[in-house]
C-alpha cells in the first residue's frame, strides 16, 4: 500500500471518527448545565473535539511512516 493511500484511509478513519463525536449521543452527554470556568461544558467539549482534529490531521499530513524511505514508491 503506497502513502498516499494509507494516509487517505487514515484521513477518512478521522472523518468517521470526529463525525461519531458530533453525533446526538455523544454531544448529549455534555448538554448539562454545569459550567467550567465559566463556560458551558458542552461549548469546551467542542472547541476540545474540533482542536483534536486540526491536531490530528495535521499529524497525519506531516509526518511519513517510520519504514518509509523518501523518493521510493510501491
Amino acid at each position: 500500500m503506497t502513502f498516499d493511500k494509507e494516509k487517505s484511509r487514515r484521513l477518512i478513519g478521522l472523518f468517521l471518527f470526529v463525525l461519531v463525536l458530533y453525533n446526538y449521543p455523544i454531544l448529549s452527554l455534555f448538554n448539562i448545565s454545569k459550567r467550567i470556568s465559566g463556560i458551558p461544558v458542552l461549548y469546551l467539549y467542542l472547541f476540545f473535539v474540533w482542536i483534536l482534529s486540526i491536531v490530528l490531521v495535521v499529524i497525519i499530513n506531516r509526518y511519513p511512516r517510520k519504514n518509509e524511505l523518501p523518493g521510493i514508491r510501491d
